[in-house]
């Protein structure tokens, strides 16, 4: 991810919650700067590992935008801003349900995932988990988008099933369902015994 300057701000700033930095960024616009170093980072990675690290890049820069533009509307009772931002992420990450289709079957079919860093001492892991990327992306991408999508923000983005249904707006049952019937196909799909 591209690092954008940014003004440092007053150190009062950086020991804030995130709602009262949203409510302070309407009158110092700077603030939701805070906002965008906290959690970007952790945004970016899941775009990427879902699309790729350039439209992880645009997904990132659209979510704060968005966020910025509506943080007049945001309402700290119903939930955190985390909650928040990955609901946008997600709903922009959907609009290119074609492209994240495209990029699990081209990783299943070369097995080199671009998110992974390649250092030296993690060849010989690269290569067993390159026999698996292979594998694993190809069942990714034989899961529907509803599914996909619960599965991938509690394993890459590591929510809670709770923030999930909050970021989707479904009920935690029906989070807890998706994720194991997508769990279950991957299994399936990868050759698990057990799930024969």
């Amino acid at each position: 991810m591209r690092k954008a300057y940014m003004a440092p701000l007053d150190a009062t700033y950086q020991e804030r919650d995130d709602a009262s930095l949203v409510a302070a960024s309407l009158n110092d616009p700077r603030c939701f700067g805070e906002l965008f170093r906290r959690h970007a980072p952790p945004l970016h990675r899941y775009a990427a590992r879902r699309l790729g690290g350039d439209l992880a890049d645009d997904i990132v820069a659209e979510t704060f935008h968005q966020a910025f533009r509506g943080r007049e509307g945001y309402d700290s009772t119903r939930g955190d801003v985390r909650a928040w931002l990955w609901r946008i992420t997600t709903n922009l990450i959907r609009r290119h349900h074609r492209s994240e289709t495209r990029f699990y079957r081209a990783l299943a079919r070369t097995g080199v995932d671009p998110v992974l860093e390649g250092h030296a001492d993690v060849v010989a892991d690269r290569v067993t988990a390159a026999a698996e990327t292979v594998r694993l992306s190809a069942a990714l991408a034989g899961l529907r988008k509803e599914d996909r999508d619960v599965l991938l923000l509690t394993a890459w983005g590591e929510l809670t099933y709770q923030q999930v249904a909050d970021v989707l707006g479904l009920p935690v049952g029906t989070v807890r369902s998706r994720v194991n019937r997508a769990r279950t196909k991957i299994r399936r799909s990868m050759g698990d015994p057990a799930d024969e």
